[in-house]
């Protein structure tokens, strides 16, 4: 495993380019003025002791060593054990519908957008917890299984997209089912599923499953995505809607009724998403509120320190450029190493 422990300043590096073109314009200037002298080959001539590339490879050199500098005081480390330890936190499955109905716009950018932002925000607020993902349209599967390796699940979720399932419907009742069966088999730890969807075009079986889980002792929470009135379809690449067989818009409105009830009999909270982070909030809260067990879990335990070979790294660097003059020795004229 690797990482560095001071990142900030790798930020160093992008000065590295303005040293490029800085070096570049100096090069420029320097012929220009020489021109303005005489001919390049007479001058070359009369100062036989005057190196055409040892200042370039002085530059070369010097911007080395500033390069792993940076990396230096960014003090680069390489995990040195794996350990299993134990945390406490609770699990949490997030079931989100990516049926074409979620490509609706009346919460911005877009239903399902807007879905993804929440989940992101969610994960952002995890510290020991484990999170899963399962999308599901006319069918269910499983995106992320259970894991504390959150930049996966984000990574996950941004490649999630309706595409991801040819078969449309709302199968809410599989993915709470499946949601169910992909909590580890861990005594005491609080778990949870967050079902996000719009509950449109329901296919049955949603009620049963939720009162299933909560007969587990997991609880269901609901967030409806859209508005009760409704929006239109977007066509992806055009500016036209869905329309059904008569030609008609289809018009696509949050099932707010069926997700209460999914969240009642689920034993936990229906919230609607809007255009604000409060659906965020209130699920957050209701996730702190969980019983917390210890969640192990394999992390690296102890990084070893690198910078030492990128410091003698960037010391022969500096000393190579010290010891290479910008004029050639005229003891050793008649090498063409660096003429």
């Amino acid at each position: 495993m690797f990482r560095f422990e001071e990142p900030q300043y790798l930020y160093l590096l992008l000065l590295l380019p303005l040293l490029v073109l800085l070096f570049l314009y100096s090069n420029y200037r320097r012929r220009k003025a020489l021109q303005r002298y005489g001919d390049p080959e007479l001058l070359a001539q009369l100062m036989p002791d005057v190196s055409r590339f040892r200042p370039s490879v002085k530059f070369w050199l010097l911007f080395s060593a500033i390069g792993l500098f940076a990396l230096l005081l960014a003090r680069p480390q390489f995990g040195s054990k794996l350990e299993t330890v134990k945390r406490q936190g609770v699990e949490v499955m997030i079931a989100l519908d990516i049926s074409n109905s979620m490509l609706a716009q009346d919460v911005q950018p877009s239903r399902l957008e807007k879905a993804k932002r929440l989940v992101a925000q969610l994960v952002d607020k995890m510290e020991n917890d484990k999170v899963g993902m399962i999308v599901f349209a006319g069918d269910a599967f499983t995106q992320l299984p259970i894991t504390n390796d959150y930049i996966s699940a984000k990574m996950f979720l941004e490649s999630i997209d309706p595409s991801l399932i040819s078969k449309q419907g709302t199968a809410i009742g599989a993915a709470l089912s499946l949601a169910t069966r992909s909590f580890t088999p861990q005594e005491g730890v609080g778990r949870a599923v967050i079902l996000i969807t719009d509950g449109e075009n329901h296919e049955g079986g949603a009620v049963e499953a939720a009162t299933a889980s909560a007969e587990k002792g997991i609880q269901i929470h609901v967030l409806g995505v859209g508005l009760p009135e409704g929006a239109p379809i977007p066509v992806a690449g055009t500016n036209d809607f869905r329309r059904d067989r008569e030609g008609n818009v289809v018009v696509t409105r949050l099932n707010e009724q069926m997700c209460q009830e999914i969240a009642r009999e689920g034993k936990g909270i229906y919230v609607r998403v809007d255009n604000s982070n409060a659906a965020q909030k209130a699920i957050s809260q209701e996730i702190d509120k969980m019983a917390k067990a210890d969640v192990e879990t394999q992390v690296y335990t102890e990084f070893n320190e690198q910078f030492q070979a990128v410091a003698w790294l960037v010391l022969l660097l500096l000393l190579a450029d010290t010891l290479l003059l910008n004029r050639k020795n005229p003891l050793f004229r008649h090498i063409r190493l660096f003429k």
